[in-house]
């Protein structure tokens, strides 16, 4: 960027990231309303549904990054901002139902001995 000398421009280059602050982007809040958003859930955009309002940028992203699904964390990576941010964007795109999230299955026991040692096995002839 060019700077024309003035003070204002001191403080901002190309590599300033976004302008707005994270704060601004979810109205001052911190948490999502509803749902909490674990790291790895997957997040899909719901196909042919409109929004009620005109979306801001960081959420048409979202929309956009999540026609295939997406974890939470890849979201936060994408858009290059603050988990806690993409949690609440994900919580306003979730309750006008512009997305829905899938968790990922839980183990219900831990692997036995013998899996584990079939993995091992398995690793060493790569």
């Amino acid at each position: 960027m060019r700077s024309t000398g003035s003070a204002d421009e001191a403080w901002y280059d190309d590599d300033a990231g976004p302008v707005a602050r994270p704060y601004t982007m979810t109205g001052g809040r911190t948490a999502p309303s509803g749902d909490t958003f674990d790291l790895i859930s997957l997040v899909v955009a719901r196909r042919g549904v409109t929004p009620p309002t005109p979306l801001f940028p960081e959420q048409a992203r979202i929309v956009e990054l999540c026609h295939d699904p997406v974890s939470v964390a890849e979201v936060a990576a994408e858009l290059d901002l603050p988990l806690g941010t993409v949690r609440v964007l994900l919580g306003d795109l979730l309750t006008a139902g512009l997305i829905e999230t899938h968790d990922p299955p839980m183990l219900s026991e831990l692997p036995t001995d013998d899996l584990l040692e079939a993995i091992l096995v398995g690793l060493r002839g790569l």
